[in-house]
């Protein structure tokens, strides 16, 4: 199939990492950070790290929109659907991300919350459609990727005055992120990011260039196969040993420095930035979440509901938050696999599909030695 299984050829994998193997310098570490969950499990999956050099550490980022939910969100989420009485529309991982007080929205499902999953934001719509005299939330999460989807039904309901939908938005932005990564005093170390595939299809190349300016910190973006992260880790390579930073895009085929127009102006009609946001792991991130703009400020479930926020605390003997900030591999979790699995979760990267202990777990790298 093309655009697969030529990236997927185990002889050019061996070439590669061969490859790698020689232009690495053997007197230094060379730590990159891949930023996206779906590259974690790409890495898991091929067991990319085990064909690497001892002194190349991919750190794993937060890039997982589930996992960076802070429990709070969860709690309001469940709060509009137990308290408020509306029918909550969710995508399928937040289902199960453990909340305060026992609960997640499944549990609250248990309860009587009229809690749907739905595969598209315009599910979440048509339930609104179709249930005229009850009040329906979108709970509307991701990063850049899965806003201009939010932003469509937000401009579809405005236009055909649906007065009883309403849109808790969760989106976030992966460039605060790695801003906020890069300039926390005594963070992890990190010499370059493979730059996140399905976000940068969304905004282009061209937001990263502050990394490489600012922070000379080269970034290559790649696709999700295995010939692409061993590509990418290549690149990256061959600019640290050289001292170089910039941006390259080795994911051409899908990815253009502008991005994709149209959905980045759909999202500045619909949208404007927060102040600030609470990610789980990262803390408070300044400007690094949108909220609905004035035009759209009457589909706002937290202003129309009431919503306020609450910090919650992240479970004790969960280090998801270590995890996201790249400081620990989900094996040096002493709740990885023993108390927290992916039939009992007790953090969410183990419930998210691209989370990186749900990663190490399903691809057996908890049963291995090394990193």
């Amino acid at each position: 199939m093309k655009y697969i299984t030529e990236y997927r050829d185990a002889k050019l994998a061996q070439a590669i990492a061969q490859t790698i193997a020689s232009e690495v310098k053997p007197d230094r570490h060379y730590r990159l950070m891949e930023f996206c969950g779906g590259h974690t499990h790409v890495i898991s999956r091929y067991g990319l790290e085990e064909i690497l050099p001892k002194n190349v550490d991919m750190i794993h980022g937060p890039g997982c929109p589930v996992c960076v939910m802070p429990i709070g969100r969860i709690d309001s989420a469940i709060e509009l659907a137990l308290d408020k009485k509306v029918i909550l529309c969710t995508y399928a991982d937040t289902l199960r991300v453990p909340a305060s007080n026992n609960l997640s929205l499944m549990k609250a499902r248990s309860l009587g919350a009229d809690i749907r999953m739905i595969y598209s934001a315009t599910d979440a719509l048509q339930i609104a459609k179709d249930n005229p005299d009850q009040e329906v939330v979108f709970f509307a999460i991701g990063f850049e990727t899965t806003a201009p989807a939010t932003a469509v039904i937000a401009k579809t309901a405005k236009l055909e005055d649906i007065k009883n939908f309403s849109i808790f938005c969760n989106h976030v932005l992966t460039p605060s992120a790695m801003r906020h990564i890069l300039d926390t005093p005594n963070g992890v170390l990190i010499d370059g990011f493979v730059g996140p595939a399905h976000v940068s299809t969304i905004i282009g190349s061209a937001p990263y260039e502050e990394f490489a300016t600012n922070y000379q910190k080269p970034v290559v973006i790649a696709g999700f196969e295995p010939l692409d992260m061993l590509q990418a880790i290549l690149m990256l390579i061959r600019q640290i040993n050289v001292e170089k930073a910039e941006v390259e895009n080795e994911f051409i085929r899908a990815v253009k420095p502008e991005g994709n127009t149209k959905a980045i102006q759909l999202c500045r009609e619909v949208f404007s930035l927060r102040d600030a946001f609470e990610w789980r792991g990262l803390g408070s991130v300044p400007h690094s979440a949108l909220k609905l703009s004035e035009e759209y400020r009457h589909l706002d479930a937290e202003e129309r509901f009431n919503l306020i926020y609450r910090k919650v605390a992240d479970n004790k003997a969960c280090e998801c938050g270590a995890i996201l900030r790249g400081e620990k591999h989900p094996s040096q979790c002493k709740a990885f696999a023993t108390v927290c699995t992916p039939d009992h979760p007790i953090g969410s990267c183990m419930v998210s599909s691209e989370g990186a202990c749900a990663a190490y777990f399903t691809y057996g790298r908890h049963q291995k030695n090394g990193k």
